[in-house]
C-alpha cells in the first residue's frame, strides 16, 4: 500500500525557515520522480517543486526560486523541501507526491505570519 507522510510543519515568522520531510513507503521510491504541491483554501494545488528519481535534477515554480531547495534520500526513502526566507504568501498546506502516481499523503500546514 502507497504512503506519503509529511510532516515538518508549523508556524514560521517571516524571513524564517522550515524543514518539510515526505516520509514514502509501498513503492520503489528510488525510481521515481519526486514533487512538492501546495495548496491554500479555494485555489488549486499548485506543484512548488521536483526532483528526478536520481536526484540530479530539480525544478521550482517562480516563486520559490532561489528560497526553496528540494533533496531526497533514496536510502531513506525520503524527499525534503527546505524552506528558507519564508513570506506569507507560502502560507499552505504542502504535499508530496510521486510522478505518474495518484496516491496524496495528509499534507502538512505552513504558516508563515508575524
Amino acid at each position: 500500500q502507497v504512503q506519503l507522510v509529511e510532516s515538518g510543519g508549523g508556524l514560521v515568522q517571516p524571513g524564517g525557515s522550515l524543514r518539510l520531510s515526505c516520509a514514502a513507503s509501498g513503492f520503489t521510491f528510488s525510481i521515481y520522480g519526486m514533487r512538492w504541491y501546495r495548496q491554500t483554501p479555494g485555489k488549486e494545488r499548485e506543484l512548488v517543486a521536483g526532483i528526478t528519481s536520481s536526484g540530479i535534477s530539480t525544478i521550482y515554480v517562480d516563486s520559490v526560486k532561489g528560497r526553496f531547495t528540494i533533496s531526497r534520500e533514496n536510502t531513506k526513502n525520503r524527499v525534503y523541501l527546505q524552506m528558507d526566507s519564508l513570506k506569507p504568501e507560502d502560507t499552505a498546506v504542502y504535499f508530496c507526491k510521486a510522478t505518474a502516481m495518484a496516491y496524496w499523503g495528509q499534507g502538512t500546514q505552513v504558516t508563515v505570519s508575524s
